[in-house]
This record gives C-alpha cells, structure tokens and sequence, in this order.
C-alpha cells in the first residue's frame, strides 16, 4: 500500500490501541471504519468527517461483511482482552477471540482488502529463559487467551485469501501509556497508578521480565505495517515491543519519573510466572520500524493526564478495567 488515503476497517476500534490509532490514521488522511461495541463508551473520538463509527458485535457476520466492503486494508484488534478478562467468561472469549475470527477472514476475503493486520500477543511464547525470543521461538502458550492467539494465526496462514491480499501478524508487547480509552490493568500503567493515588508502589513478585511498548509506538508499528512494501510483510509475522524490563525496574523509573523519593515500593507474592524478553529487531531489520519512546514517556502521560484531572477514580473506575467492565456488563 502507498501513502495516499485508504478506507480502513478497524475491528476493536473502541478499545486501548484503537483510540490513539484512530485519529493517527485520519490525521494521515484515511477514511476509518470504526467497529466496535464501544463497552467503555462511545465518546473515545471526536467526530470527523473522514470517521464512520460502526456499533457492532465482531460475532455479527453479515455487519462485519458489510462493514468491510469497500475497505482497502483491515486491523483486527478486537477480542477479549487479557487472561482474568477472558477466564472471566472462557465461553465468551472463545466466541470472540476464536470463533469470530473465521468471519474477520470471510469479510476480509469479500472485500478482496489490499491488506490485513492481525494483531496477535507476545504471550503466545510463553515463560521463556532464553534473552531473546524471537519470531520463530517455539510458541508455548499457557492461557486460553493466548492458545487462541496462535490458532489464529495458523487460520491466517491457512485462509487462502484473494491473491491481492497482503496479509501480516504483529505480535506486541504489553502497551503502556495514556489514551482516550484508557486501560489501567497493565503493567506499567497499573504501577503508576497505584503510585500516584495510593503513594505505594505494589509490585506483585519483581524479577519477573516483561517487555513493553508506548502506545505511540504501538500506532507507529501498525502505520508502519500499513505503508511497508508488500513483499517485505506478506505471510510474515513480527514482534513489537522495546523495553525489556523487569517489574522491580519498572517500579523504580515509576518512582523516578513522579520524582518522589521518599515513595515505597511495597513487594507481594504473586501466582502469575510469566516472564520473557522480547526481540523485536526484525521489524526494524525489514521495514526500519524501531521504538522511540522510552517507558518514562509512558509513565509521563499518565502523570500529567492524572493531574490534569483527565482519569476519574483510577483504581475503581469499571471504565479502566476490562474485567470490571465485564462483570459489569454481564456480556454474553
């Protein structure tokens, strides 16, 4: 695909990555096609003339189908997000995060889409020891979550798309920062925000590695995945992440950067094992896509988005938190 301006359908558009990546791609000049339940509100965007908001389950296959229709390019982020979100209702994740994936594709496949982006998980490797996971690690995932991550991308592989599609699978690592629709259930945002409303750090473990990406970084990937040279991403999969951290670091540049000293960080026992490192020079080796920002970026947003009043009731807020939403909601 070149630069010039695309329709693109963007499933999960409501959601964290969604609400920065949205206006990123209509400040380019893209019409976007915005489907979406919009479960944590619907005024994640401001209105624009080139943005066309579609309420909609993903489990509709008729609506995706229509939605699609005409569009040059699909993002498919949506799904239930992250393992107490999906163990929460497992009957429901699988709908979602598995079942509904088939009719991504059909929509995908009637469209005849010029190119598709899957967005699967770096969980989908597992615990790993080794310093540098890469793309053709032996995946070993631990969760339905993100054994159904890696069914999905074998679907993909074995869809048989229209010859014209160009097809990509971007693995990310944890996403971290402010944005519209906000998630406070992740590592690094979780950390700060504990921080900033609490003045304790709670790190559950500590040596624990995780990797993690800006959410400014995470829209440039998928721009970046977007504008690449078809024969350079076709049929390939690459990870996308920056910082490998451990949660005792990243508790410490929290501290660092609100620029308390005299904050605690508090250590708690955890049953959550999973650590890996992330090795994302592939996606830099062959469409020169490489992270800017640093965590403290992150970290920076959320301490100026919170002090400008901008995150109401952070730590209780349903809107925050998928599995509160979710219990909320009672979706089915």
């Amino acid at each position: 695909m070149t630069k010039k301006s695309k329709t693109i359908l963007i499933t999960g558009a409501g959601g964290y990555v969604g609400s920065a990546l949205v206006p990123a791609l209509i400040a380019q000049g893209h019409q976007v096609r915005a489907y979406d339940l919009f479960l944590y509100g619907e005024d994640v965007f401001d209105a624009h003339p080139k943005l066309q908001k579609i309420k909609a389950d993903l489990r509709d296959r008729s609506t995706l189908i229509q939605a699609a229709s005409g569009c040059d390019a699909v993002i498919h982020l949506a799904c239930i997000s992250n393992d107490p979100s999906f163990e929460l209702n497992p009957s429901l994740g699988k709908s979602i995060n598995l079942d509904a994936f088939d009719h991504v594709l059909e929509a995908v496949r009637q469209a005849k889409a010029e190119r598709f982006i899957y967005a699967s998980s770096s969980s989908i490797y597992g615990v790993k020891s080794e310093p540098n996971v890469v793309e053709d690690t032996l995946p070993e995932p631990l969760t339905d979550y993100s054994k159904f991550k890696l069914e999905c991308e074998h679907r993909l592989a074995k869809a048989n798309l229209p010859a014209e599609t160009c097809w990509t699978i971007i693995r990310p690592a944890t996403v971290c920062g402010y944005a519209r629709r906000l998630r406070l259930d992740l590592v690094v945002n979780i950390l700060t925000i504990n921080a900033l409303i609490n003045g304790v750090i709670r790190v559950f473990g500590g040596p624990q590695l995780r990797p993690n990406l800006e959410i400014g970084d995470m829209v440039r990937a998928y721009q970046a995945l977007l504008e690449a040279p078809r024969d350079k991403i076709h049929g390939e999969a690459f990870n996308a992440g920056y910082h490998n951290f451990s949660l005792d670091e990243i508790a410490a540049l929290v501290k660092k950067t609100i620029g308390d000293k005299k904050m605690e960080i508090r250590h708690e026992p955890t049953n959550d094992p999973r650590s890996y490192q992330v090795n994302s020079d592939k996606i830099d080796r062959v469409i020169g896509f490489k992270a800017m920002n640093g965590l403290d970026v992150a970290i920076r947003s959320l301490v100026e988005a919170y002090r400008a009043g901008k995150i109401k009731d952070g730590l209780k807020n349903p809107l925050y938190h998928n599995i509160k939403r979710m219990q909320e909601l009672n979706l089915s």
